[in-house]
């Protein structure tokens, strides 16, 4: 096993060296032509600039291969990252039990397809389950607490009857990350100060479920509530915020809000805190209520439209991740029918007196 290990790591320097063999063998060349030619010697315009040539094509062909080698290496990280992407951020379906779907991510670290932002949305015996997220910080340094709670999310939504036991395990899972990461972090086994230590890491979500019948349930630890877009663009009430993961415990009884519904034809806009704090060069934050305003469009329009309207705003210079979810309730109301003829009840006939 460690020989064939062995034979694929010295095949991989291999293949990233293979770029520079023939500028490196025309190299050789030139400096054994130089050096060991006597015509090269030989003093004069002429001779002289055949060397530059030589030695000029030469230069040219180690930077065009090193070029080669880092535009591979490039496109190799953009595929890993990418791959990275639909594992940890997938995309959610486009429809779930009746609604329709779209999300979509920007991170602010240049480069980085994923950062701190967290989502995902899922199909349960208990309804639609939905989470989104924001892991305090941005960028690579985020992703362990990201995996931690979406790992913990896609199984709890599943197995707790209870949106408040979701949220109970969330919290669990995140807690279990942050002592590993303090663990790993002691001066005695890390020997520097971290960067972004796990004491100041928390995650603000917002945890939603809904119902058949478009009824919501709503656990809000300190994220922005999400807009509802209908005959107007408004904010969805989600009741008495809770305090963000991993900032103070949760309480021991955990009551969900019930008071919002999602109707036919309606749009939720759930998004982190990065859209609505963005700002253009002036200051000026981004107006997201605004952007949201207009004709109807599906999700994935949205989305697309909201990130260029970002973009442009900030000029491309995004301060912090942002992330959107777009969810559609495409369900049909079905309006209450009469009654069969015959299941009517008969109303009695006056007797008739003789």
């Amino acid at each position: 096993m460690i020989r064939t290990r062995s034979l694929l790591a010295d095949g991989s320097r291999l293949r990233r060296l293979a770029p520079l063999a023939l500028p490196s063998a025309w190299g050789a060349v030139a400096v054994a032509w130089k050096f060991g030619c006597p015509l090269a010697r030989q003093p004069g315009l002429p001779m002289r600039i055949a060397t530059s040539v030589v030695f000029l094509t030469v230069g040219t062909g180690l930077v065009l291969g090193i070029q080669r080698g880092l535009a591979r290496e490039l496109a190799r990280a953009r595929a890993v990252a990418a791959a990275t992407q639909r594992v940890l951020l997938r995309p959610p379906p486009d429809r779930l039990d009746g609604l329709a779907l779209a999300a979509g991510q920007l991170s602010a670290t240049r480069g980085a397809s994923v950062g701190g932002d967290l989502y995902e949305a899922v199909a349960t015996p208990h309804g639609v389950r939905i989470v989104i997220g924001d892991v305090r910080g941005h960028g690579l340094a985020a992703l362990g607490a990201v995996v931690a709670v979406l790992g913990s999310f896609r199984e709890a939504a599943h197995d707790e009857p209870e949106l408040g036991g979701v949220l109970r395990r969330l919290e669990r899972a995140l807690e279990r990350h942050l002592r590993e990461r303090a663990r790993d972090e002691h001066p005695a086994r890390a020997g520097s100060e971290p960067r972004h230590p796990a004491a100041e890491e928390f995650v603000t979500l917002l945890l939603l479920e809904v119902r058949s019948d478009g009824r919501l349930s709503v656990f809000n630890c300190g994220h922005p509530g999400p807009y509802r877009l209908g005959r107007r663009v408004e904010r969805l009430p989600v009741g008495d915020p809770l305090p963000p993961l991993g900032v103070l415990p949760l309480p021991a009884v955990l009551a969900p809000y019930t008071a919002a519904r999602l109707l036919p034809g309606e749009t939720l806009v759930l998004h982190t805190d990065g859209a609505e704090e963005a700002r253009d060069r002036r200051g000026r934050f981004f107006a997201l209520d605004a952007t949201l305003a207009g004709a109807a469009e599906s999700p994935a329009a949205l989305v697309r439209r909201v990130h260029a309207a970002l973009l442009h705003h900030t000029g491309g210079r995004l301060a912090d991740d942002v992330a959107l979810l777009v969810v559609r309730n495409d369900r049909v109301r079905v309006p209450a029918q009469p009654a069969e003829p015959g299941l009517r009840r008969s109303r009695p006939t006056p007797s008739s007196h003789c």
